[in-house]
């Protein structure tokens, strides 16, 4: 059975933090070989005149940035709200009879203006998508791997999940992750925490992932994590959004919106809880199933 083709989306609003994501995708793309696809969204009730006219700058972009980058890109307007459309695109089943949608690279200002009084807009859009999201700020540094990722680990069940990103980085980009845990003397929390932990040693073992184990006394986590990526020049931070996120969580700030719009402007790599666990046999082979 021939395998469907992978796209990397970026959505694109022809921002200067939009072209930083592209250049993250085409980095990506070349390392995983997955196709590039810009993601534009426009309002429902868009004329058809304007919507030739977005068209039309769009295919320019696309075209430009094919010579820039030497690869393929592709193109795609939705309808509707940033809120909603992207997450509706990369989670269409029907879409992905012809191209699977494996991840999102998205530019975010980080948190300014009226997103510190309701949390991160970027986080509303990742919280509802199937498909991880690396949120960046700037433009890579260079179109090499990711060499260092911190990849924070808790209590939590939901750590399990990122697992497989972390393989799939390690495998392509061979990323050294850097396991970040937090000394508890919560006896049932120590337990779980290592659980978790030792959970990840044993694919990252049977997938051949250099890692490392860093301890930091207990405190504000979300904190720790950016303080220990900034001292590790850190390329990527892996992280799991919060399960069932309310109005509450961006009133008051889950965790990950500041993790996200961090000041240090390290990409984080954000995946989202599911209802249920996937088998642990997928993550043998790394990405895919």
């Amino acid at each position: 059975m021939e395998e469907k083709p992978k796209i990397i989306v970026v959505p694109w609003d022809f921002t200067p933090v939009a072209e930083n994501a592209l250049a993250h995708a085409a980095k990506i793309s070349r390392m995983v070989h997955d196709e590039v696809c810009l993601l534009h969204i426009v309002d429902k009730g868009i004329k058809p005149q304007e919507m030739g006219e977005k068209m039309a700058a769009l295919k320019l972009v696309a075209n430009e940035n094919s010579t820039k980058y030497n690869m393929p890109i592709d193109i795609h307007i939705s309808k509707g709200s940033i809120f909603s459309a992207i997450a509706e695109f990369v989670n269409d089943k029907e879409k992905k009879k012809e191209k699977e949608v494996t991840l999102v690279v998205m530019g975010t200002h980080g948190m300014k203006g009226m997103q510190k009084l309701t949390g991160s807009w970027a986080l509303k859009v990742i919280v509802k998508s199937t498909v991880p999201f690396i949120v960046i700020q700037d433009p890579p540094s260079d179109q090499e791997k990711y060499h260092n990722i911190v990849f924070p680990v808790d209590f939590k069940k939901e750590n399990k999940e990122k697992i497989k990103m972390a393989i799939y980085m390690g495998k392509y980009f061979e990323s050294k992750i850097h396991m970040l845990v937090t000394v508890s003397t919560d006896q049932n929390l120590i337990k779980k925490t290592k659980i978790n932990l030792n959970f990840a040693i044993r694919y990252f073992i049977q997938n051949n992932i250099e890692y490392e184990i860093h301890e930091v006394p207990t405190g504000n986590f979300a904190e720790q994590t950016l303080e220990f990526a900034q001292k590790t020049n850190a390329d990527l931070i892996l992280i799991v959004t919060t399960k069932n996120i309310t109005f509450a969580d961006y009133m008051i700030g889950a965790s990950e919106q500041y993790i996200i719009a961090n000041s240090s402007k390290i990409p984080v790599c954000c995946i989202n809880p599911r209802s249920s666990f996937a088998s642990t046999a997928q993550f043998m082979g790394g990405w895919g199933s």
